[in-house]
């Protein structure tokens, strides 16, 4: 349907042109706050930019829908969708830390179909097609076959007393590659119990799910795409063997959320 070498080429060069604006590799930065607590700087921008003449040139009928982006009703009319997030952990980004990502999904029919993270600071691309696997760096990923819950290792700097039996693992402020994480089988769980954008998690989501793992909202319901609010009520990405013990485990927190 679309030149895959052309796609992968366009993530790593808006991979490319976010690492050199990132502090990490030493360079000064202008960010700013969209409003209180939600950080931007000039590399979102102008990844989302790039992104967006490019993969328009790629695929000219598909739709847009990005974090940068003001919205336009009219993609609601599209099949397809591309749904990115220029600089997903915008946070890490601008500290100079590791943890962000380029993400990438095309969307068919309310559907992730191609689904690609590219992470220059960790040297990493994972990328996914529906039906086809899941890669990192060209090698196939199998997700965490956890089937206890206590023990679980889930990405996290602190855990509350309530999952004291859970283990931490490293943290990245993308939740993108945190969803990631599990279909690398680096970790068991991911939950969130927020509102949360379709951009941010299209992508990872996908590659979770081919590399095998369990993908839902926070109430354990298939995640849909391409909605008039393009917001979901939290993700839960795990091992299949635990998904059913996660989603009983936030249940509690996501009455009280709501």
């Amino acid at each position: 349907m679309i030149d895959s070498q052309r796609l992968e080429s366009i993530v790593s060069e808006a991979g490319r042109i976010a690492y050199d604006l990132w502090p990490g590799a030493g360079n000064d930065l202008n960010a700013w706050e969209k409003k209180p607590g939600d950080p931007v700087c000039e590399a979102d921008l102008a990844v989302d930019a790039f992104l967006k003449r490019e993969l328009g040139a790629l695929l000219p009928s598909a739709g847009w829908l990005s974090e940068e982006t003001a919205d336009d009703p009219a993609r609601l009319d599209n099949d397809l969708i591309w749904l990115v997030d220029p600089v997903d952990g915008t946070r890490d980004f601008i500290r100079g830390r590791t943890g962000w990502a380029v993400s990438v999904a095309l969307i068919s029919g309310g559907r992730p179909l191609i689904g690609t993270l590219c992470a220059p600071a960790r040297k990493e691309t994972w990328q996914a097609v529906a039906g086809q696997g899941a890669y990192r760096n060209g090698d196939r990923l199998a997700a965490s076959t956890r089937q206890e819950f206590a023990g679980s290792r889930v990405p996290a700097h602190v855990l509350p007393k309530a999952d004291a039996d859970l283990v931490t693992v490293d943290q990245p402020n993308s939740i993108a590659l945190r969803i990631a994480m599990v279909a690398a089988d680096e970790a068991d769980l991911v939950a969130t119990v927020r509102w949360g954008f379709e951009w941010d998690i299209a992508a990872a989501g996908l590659i979770a799910r081919e590399a095998g793992a369990a993908v839902s909202d926070a109430f354990g319901k298939k995640l849909d795409y391409n909605k008039r609010d393009p917001r979901a009520f939290g993700i839960l990405a795990s091992a299949p063997g635990i998904h059913a013990a996660a989603v009983k485990r936030i249940a509690t927190r996501v009455a009280a959320a709501q």
